[in-house]
């Protein structure tokens, strides 16, 4: 039976961290480059959900700017704010249509007791998974994600995404990504901690790319 993970603790995590490395020479690699970084952490909340749709496919300056406007504008990030908010005022924050429409409909869902955040976060990975994505706008990613960073989840692998299957491809030296399906197959070599591996492969592209941008 795996033992249960806080990762926020430094020390936890660096125990996952170090056993993944042990058994895969990617996660060596990426440890190597980066060490044991600290878990992005989230709120819990309506806001953190939000959040996360705001900052989707934007650079991370850029989505902080818009999502600062936002909380300017709403006051506090819940719910009946976001419903009331005009729809024009929310795109001059520089939120698009389709994430208005997607955090008005997770807002909504939430304010009918179709989601509720509460239960999400006291059920299992699957059952979380899937009450988070019967909802219009929430996607497997966005699920993942907020699983990870928002209720610190260290088993859920988001093999969607491009920047964890690019930075798989830097490490392994291979010509192309893995496609998604083929990604989840490979990240069950991670299991029970393929979080701490997406968290690691995130920490490293991240850095590579600061590298090569001549930062830190």
């Amino acid at each position: 039976m795996v033992q249960a993970l806080d990762v926020t603790d430094p020390k936890q995590l660096s125990r996952a961290v170090k056993a993944l490395a042990k058994e895969c020479a990617i996660i060596k690699a990426a440890h190597d480059y980066v060490g044991v970084p600290e878990w992005r952490t989230r709120q819990g909340d309506y806001a953190g959900l939000a959040r996360i749709i705001a900052y989707q496919q934007l650079s991370t300056k850029a989505a902080g700017t818009i999502w600062g406007r936002v909380e300017v504008l709403l006051g506090k990030v819940i719910p009946k704010s976001v419903l009331a908010a005009d729809i024009d005022a929310l795109r001059a924050c520089g939120l698009s249509r389709p994430k208005i429409s997607h955090i008005r409909s997770i807002a909504a869902a939430v304010e009918s007791g179709a989601l509720n955040l509460r239960r999400v976060a006291h059920a299992g990975d699957a059952e979380a998974q899937a009450e988070l994505m019967a909802v219009k706008g929430i996607g497997p990613w966005t699920a993942d994600v907020y699983l990870m960073f928002c209720l610190g989840r260290w088993d859920v692998f988001p093999h969607a995404d491009v920047g964890l299957s690019e930075a798989y491809r830097m490490i392994s030296g291979e010509r192309k990504r893995h496609p998604p399906k083929k990604f989840l197959k490979t990240g069950e070599r991670w299991r029970p901690y393929r979080g701490v591996a997406a968290h690691m492969l995130w920490s490293y592209i991240n850095a590579a790319r600061d590298a090569q941008r001549g930062g830190a």
